[in-house]
């Protein structure tokens, strides 16, 4: 299958430190891939990476020519001295017209918030904005850096199903950093464990017993996910790179 994205051998460093350290990683077609690590792991950075923000001191990258990608921020403040409505903000620097936006807007399930201001909405209401906005162009790839940190319990789980919906009903790929393994299990097809280098990757309920595993997320995180079933047939084989 081909890559539509890819991290070869890549090593980024700051400050004498390797954020990241000779990562490689693949994204085909059709794929669902979540990122798991520590705080300080290097995710952000190789998502920033592979989208071309950063370019890393050794390595290289390879994207398809002209790869459309939608992008969830990890980060995102509304400026309350400048209010804007859902609608303008969606539209800014893109170039959509009326019935894509209400397409989106009902795949989405802000409809209602189109007119309110960006600034007055709610955590769950500002990630399925932004989630919409990242849909405008109809993207190949989608990538979400840790899209529901924010939320709570409810809001993470409304917000994956949302997700899970777009990735069933669209003809994307989707890698997304996350420390809910839990909520996206059934739908990930594939799990890569970093922490500045890949220490295991494959499907997730084969990775949950790596012992790379267990050893940067302890027994209890590895034990609960033993309990859930994954949704796929497939299997992935597990690397270990150190």
């Amino acid at each position: 299958m081909t890559d539509i994205i890819s991290a070869s051998n890549i090593t980024v460093t700051r400050d004498n430190k390797d954020i990241l350290d000779n990562v490689s990683i693949s994204v085909n077609a059709d794929d669902f891939i979540t990122i798991l690590g520590p705080n300080g792991a290097g995710k952000s950075m190789l998502l920033k990476c592979l989208m071309g923000f950063y370019k890393p001191e050794k390595g290289m990258i390879n994207r398809t020519p002209n790869l459309r990608i939608g992008y969830v921020p990890q980060q995102f403040v509304s400026e309350q001295t400048l209010p804007i409505s859902t609608k303008r903000f969606l539209t800014l620097r893109k170039k959509v017209g009326e019935e894509e936006i209400k397409k989106i807007a009902d795949e989405t399930n802000i409809k209602s918030l189109l007119e309110k201001p960006v600034h007055v909405l709610s955590g769950g209401e500002r990630q399925c904005v932004l989630l919409a906005r990242s849909l405008i162009g109809n993207p190949e790839l989608l990538v979400l850096d840790e899209p529901a940190q924010n939320l709570d319990i409810s809001g993470q789980l409304a917000f994956y199903k949302l997700l899970e919906r777009i990735y069933q009903s669209r003809s994307l790929s989707i890698l997304m950093v996350s420390h809910d393994l839990h909520m996206v299990m059934a739908t990930t097809k594939k799990v890569v464990c970093l922490f500045h280098h890949i220490c295991c990757s494959g499907e997730p309920q084969i990775v949950t017993k790596d012992p790379e595993f267990v050893s940067l997320f302890g027994n209890d995180m590895a034990e609960m996910m033993a309990v859930y079933q994954h949704g796929h047939n497939h299997t992935h084989e597990v690397h270990d790179h150190d």
